[in-house]
C-alpha cells in the first residue's frame, strides 16, 4: 500500500511555477506550513518511491561543513542546509560552495532564536536578515524556513511567504556523541518519502549521515532536495 502526504496553505507568486501554479499549500504529515495562511486546496504526492531527503541545520562550520560537503559530492548526494545567517556571513565560501554544488539552501533565522519568544517584527526581522545574507551571497531567493526547535506560529504574519519544513526522522544527533548509535537509530526509523534531520556542526553528525547515505544508497534509494521530493 502506498502511504501519502497532503500540502495545504498559501505559496506566494515565486512558487507557482514550482507547484504547478497551484496557489495553496501546507503539508499535514512532514509539517510544512505557509508562513501567511489563506484558501487553501488539497496537493497529494505519492511517498512509495525509494527517495529521501536528508537536510542539515545549524551551520555552516569551516571544519565539519566542509567535510559534508566533501562526502556528499563523493557520493552524489545533493542535500538541504538550513543556515544560520550570522554563520553564513563568516563563512560565504561555504554558501557558494552549497549553492555551486546543486545543494537547496534554506533559511534558519539570523541568530538561532526560539521564534515564538519574539514579537512578530522581531521574528520576521531574524526572518529576513538570514535571507538577506544568503541572497547576498548567493544571488538566489530563498524560499524554505526551518524554525530553530522547530517553533513557528503559523498566525504571524511575515512578508517573506516562504514555507516552513520541520522532518520526519530526528536522531537526536546534538546530544548524541556515538555516531553508529545516530545512524542505526536513523536507519531504523526511515521510511520512503522521509525528510532527516542532522547537524553539520558536529563530526559525529557528519559521520553518520556517511553510514546512512552509503546504507541507503546500497538499498537503492535516491537522496533528493526538499524541494525535489515535494514537488519532483
Amino acid at each position: 500500500m502506498s502511504k501519502q502526504s497532503k500540502i495545504y496553505g498559501t505559496l506566494a507568486n515565486k512558487m507557482r511555477s514550482i507547484v504547478m501554479l497551484l496557489s495553496t499549500v501546507v503539508l499535514i504529515s512532514c509539517a510544512f506550513y505557509i508562513l501567511a495562511a489563506g484558501e487553501s486546496e488539497q496537493i497529494v504526492w505519492q511517498r512509495d518511491e525509494k527517495k529521501v531527503a536528508i537536510t542539515f541545520d545549524d551551520g555552516p562550520d569551516a571544519k565539519t561543513t566542509a567535510l559534508l560537503l566533501d562526502g556528499l559530492k563523493a557520493r552524489k548526494v545533493r542535500a538541504t542546509f538550513f543556515v544560520i545567517g550570522e554563520k553564513a556571513e563568516q563563512n560565504p565560501e561555504l554558501i557558494c560552495r552549497m549553492s555551486e554544488e546543486g545543494h537547496l539552501i534554506g533559511n534558519h533565522t539570523y541568530s538561532h532564536v526560539q521564534l515564538n519568544m519574539l514579537s512578530n517584527s522581531q521574528a520576521c526581522s531574524q526572518v529576513k536578515s538570514a535571507n538577506d545574507v544568503i541572497k547576498e551571497i548567493t544571488g538566489q531567493e530563498v524560499i524554505y524556513l526551518r524554525p530553530p526547535f522547530g517553533e513557528w506560529d503559523h498566525k504571524k504574519d511575515c512578508p517573506q511567504n516562504m514555507i516552513a519544513v520541520y522532518w520526519d526522522v530526528d536522531p537526536l544527533d546534538w546530544k548524541r556523541t556515538d555516531t553508529k548509535q545516530i545512524a542505526a537509530d536513523i536507519l531504523r526509523q526511515v521510511k520512503p518519502g522521509d525528510i532527516i534531520l542532522l547537524h553539520d556542526i558536529y563530526k559525529t553528525s557528519v559521520q553518520a549521515a556517511f553510514i546512512v547515505i552509503d546504507e541507503l544508497q546500497r538499498q537503492g534509494y535516491e537522496f533528493v532536495t526538499v524541494e525535489e521530493l515535494l514537488f519532483a
